[in-house]
């Protein structure tokens, strides 16, 4: 009997398996959707999609929608409208489309914090203050004695023995020699020295030419996406609430947004207004140079 069980199970397909696991990603939404008495029409205007394709969506058809990323995006989004978790709806996403080799969504793993004992502490004062001393004594035994100029000593005359023999000194040549040197050595202090400088040489900044820089400012969810002129995607994510976003490629670029209301942005540093005329209802095509 056991065999019989296994074969049964083993002969189970993917469709069989899916309606076995209970409703996974737009079948969550649906009845999310449905508890709540929301129509899907008005979950369409929400998303900004027609009806057949939020129907395509709450079905599992993702390949209706275009790009995974797109799908993705609508998913969050359906998820954040109707108050179904966005990591749940993403992990039945990956089982639906496993076949395709999509990572699973993988929460962020906190490290622990480890606390420095005291005795650490004290460890490391310790080290940086024999540090800062051996390093103050260096600078201090480096640093060469101030020299003055040298004085010598005045010469003085030999004294003269009087015929009587009464020493004599010449009180006026010692005079004249000490005014002298003290003149000298005036005149040598006063002497102004000129220091030479050069002016700071200033860097020059200068933007890469043909480059645009962008920085978007989210004030609610918003679709977004960025292309510079080679067609690389420089963004390409659902903006929260609160997010910034800098980015930078060769121009012009290409933006779509998909709530232009809940974005402000800043080229080259420089404000930049979404005119009218970029504007379809809230979606915002825009060229920028």
């Amino acid at each position: 009997m056991n065999d019989d069980t296994e074969q049964t199970q083993a002969g189970k397909s993917p469709e069989d398996s899916k309606k076995s696991a209970g409703p996974l990603a737009g079948e969550r939404l649906a009845a999310a959707r449905r508890a709540q008495h929301i129509t899907v029409l008005e979950v369409a205007k929400e998303l900004h999609l027609d009806e057949p394709k939020v129907r395509a969506l709450e079905q599992n058809n993702f390949e209706e929608l275009g790009a995974p990323v797109f799908a993705k995006g609508h998913l969050r989004k359906y998820a954040m409208l109707v108050g179904v978790d966005n990591d749940d709806v993403l992990q039945d996403y990956y089982k639906l489309n496993r076949a395709a080799g999509m990572p699973p969504v993988v929460g962020k793993v906190r490290k622990p914090i480890h606390k420095m004992s005291p005795g650490r502490w004290i460890a490391a004062f310790v080290v940086l203050l024999v540090a800062a001393t051996a390093y103050w004594w260096f600078l201090l035994a480096d640093t060469p004695q101030p020299t003055g100029p040298e004085l010598q000593p005045p010469i003085s005359e030999p004294i003269a023995a009087d015929p009587d023999g009464t020493d004599v000194v010449d009180t006026d040549t010692e005079s004249d020699n000490a005014t002298a040197l003290i003149e000298a050595v005036e005149v040598e202090l006063s002497e102004p020295v000129t220091v030479e400088t050069s002016p700071p040489v200033t860097p020059a900044t200068s933007p890469v030419a043909g480059e645009v820089r962008l920085t978007l400012r989210f004030t609610g969810d918003c679709w977004t996406e960025i292309s510079d002129a080679s067609g690389r995607r420089l963004f390409f994510d659902l903006g929260r609430d609160g997010r910034s976003v800098n980015v930078s490629g060769q121009a012009p670029l290409s933006v779509l947004f998909g709530n232009a209301d809940n974005v402000s942005v800043r080229v080259n540093g420089m404000a930049y207004n979404i005119s009218a005329a970029d504007r379809r209802g809230e979606t915002a095509r825009l060229t920028i140079n």
